[in-house]
């Protein structure tokens, strides 16, 4: 990424390490969205399950085939509230502060994303928790387990970073909170909730060809054991295409504001 603060010789990585303790720290501070993103994800599933659940047919348990849609919904979700953490640093005046420092954009930016991997993980886990309350069991294997963990990782980092780029490119932090809205209906014209054949006709081909999709589809594969295809491969394609774009983009576009 590009950089526009005064080098110094200061290790990048000692940058990076505050960054991260310091937006972990926003993140549990701010009790109102950390409880948003933890809670909602787990009221969803039980709401898909238990009201919805009993009139959608998957060919399985229902339970079984939501979670994973629910766990790529969490992850979208979380990820967007980088956007407005980035948002309320660059309207803040704490980035002044930051250059004065010699602190470089890369490691703010960075301190962000890695919290949001964080506290999406988290948020996984529990839940994956409540789904084995209510009656999910999944067939994976352990190699299946680490394939599943390494594509929500790189689809969190990819969605984090990209939600980095819309935080700096917004002016305020309610323009960020929209952009939630819109990655948290991405998962739905997709095959989180229901097969995408079950779909109006017009709507097949954004569903089948949306990042989501394939990402769900290869997350079900792996926790069901489950033939996968060719769905990570595209999956990841999608990721390392808009992590690419993101970085990219986050770096011009911290340098135009910090200019």
């Amino acid at each position: 990424m590009s950089d526009t603060l005064t080098a110094r010789p200061a290790s990048p990585l000692g940058d990076l390490g505050v960054m991260v303790r310091r937006a972990t720290t926003l993140t549990i501070r701010n009790g109102d969205a950390l409880l948003t993103s933890l809670a909602l994800p787990i009221m969803l599933m039980l709401l898909f399950v238990y009201l919805f659940g009993g009139a959608i047919d998957t060919g399985t348990e229902y339970v079984t085939y939501v979670v994973p849609g629910v766990i790529m919904l969490c992850a979208s979700f979380g990820a967007s509230l980088t956007a407005v953490a980035v948002t309320n640093d660059m309207t803040g005046g704490i980035i002044d502060r930051f250059r004065s420092m010699d602190v470089r954009g890369a490691s703010v930016l960075g301190g962000h994303v890695a919290a949001s991997t964080a506290r999406n993980l988290t948020s996984t886990v529990l839940v994956l928790a409540v789904a084995f309350l209510i009656g999910f069991r999944p067939s994976a294997s352990f190699v299946d387990w680490l394939a599943a963990v390494g594509l929500l990782v790189a689809a969190i980092l990819a969605l984090s970073w990209a939600s980095a780029a819309i935080g700096l490119l917004v002016k305020t932090p309610e323009a960020a909170s929209g952009f939630t809205f819109f990655v948290m209906f991405l998962p739905y014209p997709s095959s989180a909730f229901v097969p995408v054949e079950t779909m109006p006709t017009w709507i097949h081909g954004f569903a089948e060809n949306q990042p989501f999709t394939p990402l769900i589809e290869s997350l079900r594969g792996f926790l069901l054991g489950t033939p996968v295809g060719n769905s990570p491969w595209i999956a990841l394609a999608w990721c390392a295409g808009i992590l690419a774009v993101s970085v990219a983009s986050s770096g011009r576009l911290f340098k135009r504001r910090t200019a």
